[in-house]
This record gives C-alpha cells, sequence and structure tokens, in this order.
C-alpha cells in the first residue's frame, strides 16, 4: 500500500513539474545583450559617418558646379590658373557673338567628351583664329567654331561658354567640347607650350565633367577627317597624350585621398 502512495506522489510530481523551455531574447546573459548593443551602435555610427560623407561630397559637387556655371556666364576677362594636377590652367575667356555661324546658343545639356582638333593653318595664332570665327556671322561662308583655341604660345581662348554646343565635331557637337589648337609647320606638330597647355586643358575638363582619358577622341574619331593631322599620322604620340592626361586624372585622385 505504501509502495503504491509512493507511485502515485512521483506521477503527480512530475506532472507538476515544469519543463524549461529556451525563449529567444530571455535566456541571453547580460554580456550577450550588451554586445549586441554594442554592435548596433557601431553600425549606426558608420552609417552615420558615411551619410556624412556623401552629403559633403555633394555638396562640394554642387559648390564647384554653381562656381563653374558663374564663372561660365561672365563671358570677358581672364580665369586665374588653380593649382593641383587637374587644377584648371589660365583661360582667356572671349566669346563670339552669338549668331547663326559660329555661336547658335543652342544648349549642351551633357558633356560626354573632348574632340581635340588643328587649326591647319600654321603658324595662325589663337587671336586670329577667334575672330575669324567672330568674322563669320558677317561673311556667312560656313559654320565653324570651337570653345577653346590654345595658341603657340601656349595661352587658351575660350570662344563658347560650356553651356553652349559649338560647330567643330559635326555628329558629336551636341555632347562634346572642342579644343582647336595652333601649329607652326604644315605637318600638324604642336610646340612644347602649345602640347602642355593642351594637356593641362583636357585634364581639368575631364575632372570636371567626370570624365577619363578614354573620352578624350581626335576629330578623326568622328568623321574620318585628318584632324588634328600629326595625331591621326602619329597613333603613338597621340596614345602618350592619352597616357599623360590620365596621369594627371590619376595624380588628382591621390591628391583627393590625402
Amino acid at each position: 500500500m505504501a509502495q503504491k502512495k509512493n507511485k502515485s506522489f512521483l506521477s503527480k510530481h512530475k506532472k507538476n513539474k515544469k519543463k524549461k523551455t529556451y525563449r529567444p531574447g530571455k535566456n541571453k546573459s547580460s554580456f550577450q545583450k550588451n554586445l549586441e548593443l554594442f554592435g548596433t551602435v557601431v553600425l549606426l555610427a558608420l552609417a552615420l559617418v558615411v551619410f556624412k560623407n556623401a552629403l559633403s561630397m555633394n555638396r562640394n559637387s554642387v559648390g564647384k558646379q554653381n562656381s563653374f556655371q558663374t564663372e561660365e556666364a561672365e563671358g570677358s576677362g581672364i580665369l586665374p590658373a588653380e593649382e593641383g594636377a587637374c587644377g584648371r590652367p589660365e583661360i582667356i575667356q572671349d566669346y563670339i557673338v552669338e549668331n547663326p555661324y559660329s555661336r547658335s546658343g543652342i544648349p549642351l545639356k551633357k558633356v560626354k567628351g573632348i574632340v581635340v582638333h588643328y587649326v591647319s593653318n600654321p603658324k595662325s595664332t589663337a587671336r586670329e583664329n577667334r575672330d575669324y570665327f567672330e568674322n563669320l556671322k558677317d561673311t556667312h561662308t560656313t559654320k565653324a567654331s570651337s570653345h577653346y583655341i590654345i595658341g603657340l604660345d601656349g595661352e587658351i581662348i575660350q570662344c563658347i561658354p560650356l553651356t553652349e554646343i559649338s560647330y567643330a565635331s559635326n555628329d558629336r557637337n551636341s555632347d562634346t567640347i572642342s579644343i582647336e589648337c595652333c601649329h607652326e609647320k604644315a605637318n600638324g606638330k604642336f610646340n612644347k607650350k602649345t602640347y602642355a597647355s593642351l594637356v593641362q586643358l583636357t585634364a581639368w575638363l575631364c575632372d570636371t565633367y567626370e570624365l577619363d582619358s578614354n573620352d578624350v577622341i581626335r576629330h578623326y574619331d568622328v568623321t574620318g577627317k585628318m584632324c588634328p593631322l600629326y595625331f591621326v599620322k602619329h597613333e603613338d604620340a597621340w596614345e602618350e597624350f592619352l597616357m599623360k592626361v590620365q596621369n594627371k586624372l590619376d595624380n588628382k585622385g591621390k591628391e583627393d585621398e590625402k
């Protein structure tokens, strides 16, 4: 009889005993909870840093573009040279009067490339070529112009705002910036001063419009015209020029990282 009572007691005890179950979050130690909290705080802090950096970059980009557009709107005077691998070279702004033959006023909505030309008129100066474009409003002989002309002394004259197209690169007028270069000889080879200005101006434009050397082309690459003559006949010289432009862009990137 005593054995039956004991068995009955043990049976009731087992039934009344609660089973332990694992409940996520409730069975964690305080150390684990603190560790998870710390991880969450770190992730939020990193997200905040990334957000601030992105915001800062956007503000700098907008500020740069606003300053750039203000200078473009002026149209006369000298833009001073800037320091840095891709700093702007000194530019003489002397815009052509708006007219149907050399300055249409058609908006250049997006820049996708830079086109290099040569003037094909040995020993002519940047000023003479700029005035030729200007006079087309009176002569009506053709439609022609360029955003920039680089002279024999390395001087750079800007003829067209970068917010408008020029009449230089045929089917690529709508999305490119054009650079005409003066030369001393009929072979079209640029002297050292003209060449140095061309490298610096091209690098600055690429940096400004977030392009690279792959976006720099010759007039020849658009239409097959032998322009710029020396760079068409000497492919190695053209490749060397592109390499120098890219080196400046790469160095600019290193400057930004510092």
